[in-house]
């Protein structure tokens, strides 16, 4: 088999099966870190073996095999000046049961769930837990990660190594929380998907609007999640996830160019996704906790779903669910898409009025968010000598090319200066 050939067999299989792979290594070497390290060590001796073997029939189980070798190497390498590691060094043995005691199908859901939880620690900084997660959970190799989070390798491969090094100096164990301690500590887990969704709905920086692989992984997450927690916050995660990409495919015209939400053409909204996310918000309501912050989001994103044009959607009932949400998870964010609403449901004159409280308080500043809407509501009321100074200050915060471009747009469309007689 030719090294190409080997290259994607590898690849498939370690981007389907790395969570169950290194949290299988984990459970058997109680070293989250370590485990990290031998699996990939296992990945590249396969790179080798396979290009000259081929791919074997059960590559997982290869790959565990390897790894726990790897394991084994490393154990007793440390054995000379550690006596903990000496008493797991001369337990292990070459002939021992290999990837069959690995693969433990009563425990594979508890490991990719510990995994997830490991990785997505409080302890770890945000940008870690995103790049450990799309490393350990995701599969995704550093050159992936960082261009994904639009910053250079060696900085990846620096907060991969950090993250992994403070879990190691913290003695974060390799265990699923307590049943009681899991709705908390999933907040943390749930939060860090969301911001890998975030980033590949709404690219904060680069050429393109959005980055569609990086959304696809954090939605594949979130179904792990759901399988493993039937929590209600994270089927109403999952439930935001589906019908916010529902609309991926009318988001940009073809030219690559942005197209906002109102100029849309709804027939070419994913009707599948849109079934999928009103599935997972109902079940989360069938739980009967109450909506969360993500449940409330997917409720205003279906009211989207299920309007036919921007005019027909019901804009006072989510005028509702955003008070609601800004109540149980408040952000200046929130409240600016509030104001958004607002204008939508009652004029844009109200809607100016929540924007300018907002500014007048300082918040969102730095972002281009707050001038973008503040600029289209004064369009929408005519003062276009004050939307083009607004739109003018979003122009200069805005680091994506793809947003940029709609701002200027929007710009060159302004009428010129009325003159009142």
């Amino acid at each position: 088999m030719r090294s190409n050939e080997a290259r994607a067999a590898v690849e498939a299989v370690w981007r389907s099966e790395s969570a169950r792979i290194v949290g299988a290594l984990a459970r058997y070497t109680g070293d989250f870190s370590l485990a990290e390290d031998v699996a990939q060590e296992a990945v590249a001796e396969a790179l080798v073996s396979w290009s000259v073997d081929g791919v074997p029939a059960e590559p997982v189980g290869w790959l565990l095999t390897a790894g726990r070798r790897r394991a084994i190497d490393a154990f007793r390498r440390r054995a000379a000046r550690d006596e903990r590691y000496a008493l797991l060094a001369n337990d292990l043995s070459e002939e021992e049961p290999g990837a069959d005691s690995l693969f433990n199908p009563e425990a594979i859901n508890d490991d990719v769930l510990a995994l997830m939880f490991i990785a997505c620690h409080p302890v770890l900084s945000r940008e870690a837990r995103i790049a450990l997660t799309l490393r350990v959970v995701g599969g995704m190799g550093t050159e992936e990660i960082a261009k994904a989070c639009l910053v250079p390798v060696p900085t990846i491969q620096a907060r991969i190594t950090r993250a992994k090094k403070t879990l190691s100096a913290a003695h974060i164990p390799f265990v699923v929380p307590e049943l009681p301690d899991i709705p908390e500590r999933l907040g943390s887990v749930l939060h860090v998907v969301y911001l890998i969704f975030t980033e590949g709905s709404f690219a904060s920086g680069g050429d393109s609007w959005m980055r569609a692989e990086l959304a696809s992984e954090a939605r594949r997450l979130a179904r792990i999640l759901v399988g493993l927690t039937h929590q209600p916050e994270a089927y109403g995660l999952l439930a935001l996830m589906e019908l916010t990409a529902a609309r991926f495919p009318a988001r940009l015209d073809s030219a690559g160019n942005p197209v906002l939400l109102e100029d849309q053409d709804r027939r070419r909204w994913d009707q599948a996704a849109i079934r999928r996310g009103r599935a997972a918000l109902a079940t989360s309501v069938a739980l009967g906790r109450g909506l969360g912050a993500y449940g409330l989001q997917a409720t205003i994103a279906e009211c989207h779903a299920l309007a036919s044009t921007a005019a027909e959607t019901d804009w006072p009932r989510i005028v509702i669910l955003y008070e609601a949400l800004g109540r149980l998870a408040p952000s200046p964010v929130v409240e600016l898409n509030h104001a958004v609403a607002v204008a939508m449901a009652t004029g844009p004159a109200a809607g100016l009025d929540l924007v300018d409280a907002l500014a007048g308080r300082g918040a969102l500043k730095g972002s281009h968010l707050l001038p973008t809407v503040r600029g289209v509501l004064l369009i929408r009321l005519g003062r276009f000598g004050e939307a083009k100074e607004a739109l003018d200050l979003a122009l200069n915060l805005c680091s994506n090319t793809a947003e940029r471009f709609a701002l200027e747009r929007r710009i060159a469309e302004l009428p010129g200066p009325v003159v009142h007689g």
